[in-house]
């Protein structure tokens, strides 16, 4: 009599923690193959801590392998402080309260970043076909804040490295964004990439122009909508229906700068494998990224316009690219 071989099953928690959002899972590994097992969204601002939030997923489930989770801020040492929460990450007190030995904590980035090894070809969108070629790769994300990654290539495989790139000083390349860097820093002591590209940023993009009367006024109806609602959503939606000109001219100027942006990254890591585009923002404007603004403005480098022309650019669809991502290093802990 033959018995059938037990397939052996582990079960490991991830968490992608954002400015807005946090979201958990529950997967289980077995044969290499990943299976969610249940998924949970809260609203960060709701709570004083990841830990409490863990206190709510948690109950009820044992037998957890392994954890990890990325955190929207820089992380250097065993406490992280998030970046847009008013939250302080200690690992110490993570790993106490899962009980696991095998807890890490990454950058969100990162998190997305080893999302991108794990995501199918259809969640990808393509904005420049480029050449595929071995070397580094690169990752921009604007959502609630901007985020920024390098993928290095040792030779043999790409290596997610992080970086708060997305906190460097905007560079205006214009004399329109020349006045929109001197109408934020009336208003902010430093002016970042992160003051124009995040949702918030559209916003400001959207008053400058504006308060600038370039482009008309603002009409009743549509200062009631942004009012009521998310400002950025309305932006956008108002701008793909083609019904206010300052909604248009707003968007078109975001995305050129969100392309420029990206451009900057990867000349400075000369990410010649690719350029990611992920974050929130990008699959709820797909359409304005593929209209030739975004890569009209990454392919303007002057000298070296040749160079990132030849660039492959994707934007990444998959909302749980970062969720992923941390999954994927759960299971590599597993095996350390």
């Amino acid at each position: 009599m033959t018995t059938k071989k037990t397939i052996k099953s582990e079960i490991v928690l991830a968490g992608d923690v954002g400015g807005t959002h946090t979201r958990l899972g529950f997967f289980e590994v077995s044969r290499g193959r990943l299976r969610l097992l249940s998924e949970k969204i809260y609203l960060s601002k709701n709570y004083r801590g990841l830990e409490n939030i863990l206190g709510d997923f948690l109950r009820g489930q044992r037998g957890i392998g392994s954890a990890c989770f990325g955190v929207a801020g820089p992380v250097t040492e065993e406490v992280v402080i998030a970046t847009n929460l008013p939250w302080w990450i200690d690992i110490q007190s993570l790993q106490k309260m899962l009980p696991l030995k095998k807890v890490e904590v990454i950058n969100d980035l990162v998190a997305n970043a080893y999302g991108i090894f794990v995501l199918k070809k259809s969640d990808f969108e393509i904005l420049n076909v480029g050449k595929m070629r071995k070397g580094n790769q690169a990752l921009i994300s604007a959502g609630t804040g901007l985020g920024e990654a390098i993928l290095f290539w040792d030779g043999e495989q790409h290596v997610p490295s992080p970086s708060e790139g997305g906190h460097a000083e905007f560079g205006p390349r214009n004399h329109l964004e020349l006045e929109l860097f001197h109408y934020l820093s009336d208003r902010f002591d430093h002016v970042s990439y992160e003051r124009v590209l995040s949702g918030e940023g559209l916003f400001y993009i959207y008053q400058f122009l504006k308060d600038s009367k370039r482009f008309g006024s603002e009409p009743s109806w549509l200062f009631e909508k942004i009012r009521q609602e998310d400002p950025a959503a309305i932006i956008s939606e108002t701008a793909q229906l083609k019904k206010n000109k300052l909604c248009i001219k707003a968007l078109d100027l975001f995305t050129s700068i969100y392309g420029a942006a990206a451009g900057n990254l990867a000349l400075q890591v000369m990410a010649v494998g690719g350029v990611f585009i992920g974050g929130g923002i990008a699959p709820k404007i797909i359409w304005k990224l593929k209209d030739g603004t975004f890569m009209k403005a990454f392919k303007d480098k002057g000298r070296l316009s040749h160079m990132v022309a030849h660039i492959p650019v994707k934007v990444m669809m998959n909302e749980r690219a970062a969720l992923l991502g941390a999954t994927s290093r759960a299971v590599a802990l597993l095996k350390a």
